[in-house]
Formats: C-alpha cells, structure tokens, sequence
C-alpha cells in the first residue's frame, strides 16, 4: 500500500499485536541495481534483521516488468539482510501500470513466470520469494494461469487479491476463485482483500479454504483486527479497541511523522488515516472535520490530546 504502510505505520500496527508478517511499500525496479540507501529507506528494519521492533518479520517488496534488474535487486536486498523477497503482480494504479508494472503483468503470464524465476535463481534458497497478484487486468479470466505460471516459476507462496484491477476495490471481493487456485498449486495461498471484521474473515476462510490471510485497509480501518480474529480462533473474549486507545496511537503516529514533511502538509498522514478510521469508528470523521484545515503541529497535536481526554472521560464517569 503505496504512500500508507511505511516503517512508522508497520511499528505501529505491529506494536498493537495479532500480525504474523509485514510486506513493506513497493519499490520500483527500472534498469539498475537501486543503492543501498533506497532499501534502507523503504526498510529500516535492515538494520535489525529485518524485524520490527515487536519482532515481526518484514519482508521487502519489489516492482517491475523486467526479471533481470527485479532478479539483480532481490539479490542485493537478500545480501542486505532481507527475511524474504514480496514480488508485485497486483498494484491496480493507472501510472504503475503505465511504467509496466503491477497488474499489468497478469496480461501475459509468461512474463510473471520469467521475473519470479530470475528472481528465484538470484535470491538464496533459504530466503523465500513470495509473489502478490490479483485475478487479472481487463478481467477474472485468467487467474489460474497466473497462479499455476508463480508456483511453476518457483514462488514459495502466493497472495490473492481477490479481484481483478478493473475491479479495483469495489466489493465484492471473489474469495471463491481462491479455492479454485488452491487446488492447481501446492504452495501455501494466502487469502487477501475485502476483509473488513471478524464475520469478513470467517466468510473468506470457508469460501477460499485458506489457512492465512493479508490485510490490508481493514487493518488500517480496524487497527486490532488481527488480534480480534486471533482471539476468535483461540476462542477466548475480546474487548475491541476503544476510540480513546485510537487516539492515542493517531497522536503517536502524528508526532512520528510531522517533521517528516514541509509545514504545508503538516498532519496529512493522520488526515489519511482517519479515511480509514472512519469506516470503524464514526468519531474519526468528527476529528477529521476539525483538524482538517489545521497547519500548524501545535493546533492538531491539541486537538489529539483533547479526543483522547474527552474518551477517557466519559468512560470513567460510565
């Protein structure tokens, strides 16, 4: 998730609990073998092999149409340290797919075929090579070339968006084209889009007969819900996330990227991800109203403060 899920956002999520995994933003492969700088940047996590600081695995993703200079790159983060090689077959924008990347790909699946097996024959057999793909571009019909051309090429699991890039995120997602994948390949699929609560999870684990799962804007809208589904599966109670918890994180989350940015986008991030919060939690909209005209890290980090105040509040005078 371009722009959403970098390095702050990863330690973040992977501090409340319940994820397994992290896949870092996408890099863009041209013709060249990128610096180090570019990896370190997309994965500080590097420096700490390649774990979050709640020791959670990050592995690093790679984007591009030609499986020389993918193979190369995936070969130069392996040696920086890298848990495992993600490669992107499912990015729906338009100016990705322009440059030949993403879903494109899934028109011609000879071509997913030749990056992941370069990328294979460069990366240690010990690190794996995972691939994230959709159902198609133009369309849903040719998903299982697609997946049966990674499994052959040598890719250790696959991730399926379960819609095409015409889809784009409009539901539903197809869940049950996953179980047809999975009786074509005999490597580990992981189950991914429009997974929203509990009750989405239990309905994509019986239509896709998956065992594990990727998310992606739910775990943003929700950001226990790894730990929520966990609970379920272990049968034990859990209380969900209260809106005073949320506001907390928003606030940590704010100060760890404001000076990240010129002063003109000041509080752009958490603005983003109230987008999401929203969906979850409808005080995030009444925070978005208020701060969304703010400039300046004094008036939101204030604005923070008395959300998360107010919460606490009215909950102890209950």
């Amino acid at each position: 998730m371009e722009g959403v899920v970098d390095h702050t956002m990863r330690e973040l999520l992977t501090d409340i609990g319940g994820i397994d995994t992290c896949v870092t933003e996408f890099i863009r492969v041209t013709e060249h073998v990128l610096p180090n700088r570019v990896f370190y940047k997309f994965c500080p996590e590097l420096h700490r092999q390649s774990i979050t600081a709640s020791g959670v695995p990050v592995r690093v993703q790679l984007l591009g149409g030609k499986p020389e200079p993918v193979a190369a790159n995936a070969a130069k983060v392996a040696q920086l340290g890298a848990c495992a090689i993600d490669l992107n077959f499912g990015c729906p924008a338009k100016t990705v797919n322009k440059s030949d990347g993403g879903a494109r790909l899934l028109q011609t699946p000879y071509r997913l075929y030749d990056i992941i097996k370069a990328t294979r024959a460069q990366v240690p057999k010990h690190i794996p090579v995972t691939a994230k793909m959709r159902l198609g571009f133009n369309d849903r019909s040719n998903y299982l070339d697609n997946a049966i051309a990674a499994f052959e090429a040598g890719a250790t699991e696959i991730t399926v968006h379960a819609r095409s890039r015409a889809d784009g995120y409009r539901p539903p997602a197809y869940w049950e084209t996953i179980a047809d994948i999975k009786q074509v390949v005999t490597i580990p699929v992981i189950a991914n889009g429009e997974i929203w609560s509990v009750d989405d999870f239990l309905r994509c684990k019986n239509e896709s007969g998956c065992d594990d799962f990727m998310l992606g804007r739910g775990l943003l809208s929700c950001p226990d819900l790894a730990l929520s589904i966990k609970a379920h599966q272990l049968g034990e109670s859990y209380t969900p996330m209260k809106w005073s918890e949320v506001c907390d994180i928003l606030q940590s989350f704010f100060n760890s990227t404001t000076d990240l940015y010129p002063q003109k986008h000041t509080g752009n991030r958490v603005k983003q991800w109230l987008n999401y919060l929203r969906r979850q939690y409808p005080e995030a909209q009444n925070l978005f109203d208020t701060i969304k005209r703010y400039r300046t890290k004094e008036e939101i980090n204030q604005a923070l403060s008395a959300c998360a105040s107010t919460q606490n509040t009215s909950l102890t005078s209950m």
